[in-house]
């Protein structure tokens, strides 16, 4: 299983927010200095989100992005922001190996396209971010007509091999992920590189994931506040794989 460590930036700084509200807001210092960190531990992959970019919706902290790929050799996947060819263009040069793109899916499905083609599928993350069933978009602050697997279909049919799929009822709540989601999408796309992503707590929860198949999983909050044990992970993750 892939252990993707996530961190989130408002104003140059690592934060994480629960359920996606700005307004619940903890902060936890310098990302560079909490991606060294992670690349100390031995992870190889850093999910990193410009939580201005998604609400501004054009890239904000692309200068951080650049500071976490110069000084780490993490590979970083970024997301917030991207809704412009000028947008996935600055990410990719700041030093982003992957993007995760949700909302120009949703809104401009013809442009998302457009750069599955160009960049190719193993360079485009789908974001699908779920609330009641449905995607929402624009930082989470909108919510779609969109249907989840519908929604998937349709772009795995285009070529998308990579999906970052987020409960938004669960994120930073610490609460466990919505396994019977991530079931549920495995079971109609199994060769789907699926990312959960949303209330991991411990690492019973990384565990239970790996269990039903899910092949790689975001978190942040639980490392943050002390509730999964680095080293028990790393000796865990000695039988799977960062």
């Amino acid at each position: 299983m892939e252990l993707i460590p996530a961190i989130d930036i408002i104003d140059g700084q690592c934060v994480r927010l629960t359920k996606g509200d700005y307004a619940q807001k903890s902060i936890y210092g310098d990302p560079l200095e909490m991606a060294q960190r992670f690349e100390q531990l031995g992870f190889r992959r850093l999910h990193v989100v410009d939580l201005d970019g998604a609400k501004s919706r054009h890239i904000v902290n692309d200068g951080v992005l650049r500071r976490l790929a110069d000084a780490t050799r993490l590979t970083i996947d970024f997301g917030g922001g991207i809704k412009t060819d000028d947008d996935i263009e600055k990410a990719f040069s700041s030093g982003a190996a992957m993007v995760t793109v949700g909302s120009v899916a949703v809104t401009q499905p013809s442009l998302f396209e457009q750069w599955l083609l160009k960049y190719g599928p193993e360079r485009i993350i789908l974001g699908a971010d779920v609330r009641q069933g449905r995607i929402s978009i624009n930082g989470w602050k909108d919510d779609s007509s969109e249907e989840l697997l519908p929604f998937l279909q349709r772009y795995v049919d285009m070529g998308v091999q990579n999906v970052l799929c987020t409960e938004i009822s669960r994120d930073g709540t610490l609460s466990g992920p919505a396994l019977d989601l991530y079931r549920e999408v495995m079971a109609a796309y199994p060769s789907l590189h699926l990312i959960a992503s949303g209330g991991v707590s411990s690492i019973d929860d990384i565990v239970r994931l790996s269990n039903v198949g899910i092949p790689a999983v975001v978190f942040g909050k639980a490392i943050y506040e002390g509730r999964i044990d680095l080293n028990e992970l790393q000796a865990w993750a000695g039988q799977s794989s960062y």
